[in-house]
């Protein structure tokens, strides 16, 4: 961690910050420098975070919102509309792919955030 004269953030803020992909330290530098590789340090205020690990939250939080919005949402349209199966195949698929890849980057985001301000060491020991 670099010394600096400015207070760390609240966890609610380093999780937002995570979640919108940027430093949860500063705010200002990117978390992730590919789809899901967290860099080694923010390229903005120096703060490492190559040393945490995610592990499974990232795809448990991703699989827990897509099945809370998709599954309620097929039950709705099948009651009230009654579309061919063909529809649905096509979809809901698609619909829960989309999902996923747009949810899985800003879980990982959170909790890394999260575990940046919590101060958690990042290794298993």
């Amino acid at each position: 961690m670099i010394a600096s004269t400015t207070p760390a953030p609240s966890k609610f803020v380093a999780s937002l910050r995570g979640l919108i992909g940027r430093c949860p330290n500063c705010g200002q530098g990117r978390l992730l420098r590919n789809y899901l590789k967290p860099v080694e340090a923010c390229s903005a205020c120096g703060e490492a975070y190559g040393h945490l690990r995610a592990d499974d939250a990232p795809p448990w939080m991703t699989i827990l919102i897509v099945g809370h919005v998709v599954i309620p949402a097929l039950l709705s349209v099948e009651q009230t509309y009654e579309p061919p199966t063909w529809v649905h195949m096509a979809v809901w698929p698609l619909l829960s792919l989309l999902m996923t890849l747009v949810l899985l980057p800003r879980c990982k985001g959170l909790v890394l955030g999260l575990l940046w301000s919590t101060g958690a060491p990042g290794s298993e020991r």
